[in-house]
């Protein structure tokens, strides 16, 4: 089966693009379509990386007249509110191919069909990387009218898409504790509700069959090493994605380098080779 991931990023790259590209190359067999404002033209692109210039405004005009109401999306950041609605917003960008995702850059990979195998994707139609709520840095849906539909089943899809706020809709409206926790679903406190919210009520009822599993590495856990492709964590386990949300905070390169080397190691504070 055949996947495309959608990245909308905004603004001047930070360094660790060239990380996030390096990754991609090593995962042929998936497609990476970035849309940005970016004038920065990346040379010696992957071949499965490709970048489409739109503008803030643009997803703005599109969202109105397929959603039918006005939104709102004042930077952004707010962006990841409209993620889940990605594959419908815009279906050009997905056709043809079986699955879509969305995700972000602050990720390096590894060999992500490691982990979402055939089997995996011919048997669910919503695949998390976390077991125990949804990540905006990564997730798939099956492209088809039910799933990319499904931000519409949240009884607030409307409340997010014309609040100014970022609403965390893509992942747990904020309540991460508790869905780490175990709290069941119905004594979950949260404004709105979420894409977390929706996948996990949906898939109790059995009107999807979603995956959920633990494939990523987050905070500052150290001794990970990135070898062709393949990232390992203490020589031992391999991970399916690092997401870099603290560590971009700790470490602050002044310059990626003019090559990533195909064996480099992440500790707490920085990358090395």
């Amino acid at each position: 089966m055949n996947i495309v991931v959608l990245i909308f990023y905004y603004g001047k790259f930070p360094w660790y693009i060239d990380y996030f590209l390096h990754s991609c190359k090593f995962n042929s067999s998936i497609d990476f379509l970035i849309v940005t404002d970016n004038e920065t033209v990346h040379k010696n692109l992957p071949r499965n990386v490709r970048f489409k210039k739109k503008s803030i405004a643009q997803i703005m005009e599109r969202a109105i007249k397929k959603l039918g109401f006005a939104i709102c999306i004042n930077d952004s950041y707010k962006l990841c509110d409209f993620k889940p609605a990605y594959g419908f917003l815009f279906p050009e960008l997905i056709s043809g191919y079986d699955f879509w995702g969305h995700g972000d850059i602050d990720v390096i990979f590894g060999q992500i069909r490691n982990f979402i195998t055939e089997e995996v994707l011919l048997n669910h139609d919503f695949i998390s990387v976390r077991h125990d709520f949804l990540t905006g840095y990564f997730q798939l849906l099956k492209n088809n009218d039910k799933l990319n539909t499904l931000f519409m089943y949240s009884k607030d899809y409307k409340k997010v898409f014309t609040s100014a706020e970022h609403l965390c809709f893509d992942e747990t409206n904020f309540a991460f504790e508790q869905f780490t926790n175990g709290v069941p679903l119905n004594e979950i406190q949260s404004e709105i509700e979420s894409m977390t919210h929706v996948v996990k009520r949906l898939h109790d009822k059995k009107i999807i069959n979603a995956y959920f599993d633990f494939h990523v590495i987050e905070g500052l856990p150290g001794r990970l090493k990135w070898h062709n492709g393949m990232l390992t964590y203490k020589n031992e386990f391999e991970v399916m994605l690092y997401h870099m949300i603290l560590f971009k905070k700790v470490y602050n390169p002044k310059n990626s380098p003019k090559q990533i080397p195909d064996t480099f190691y992440i500790s707490p504070t920085r990358i090395y080779s």
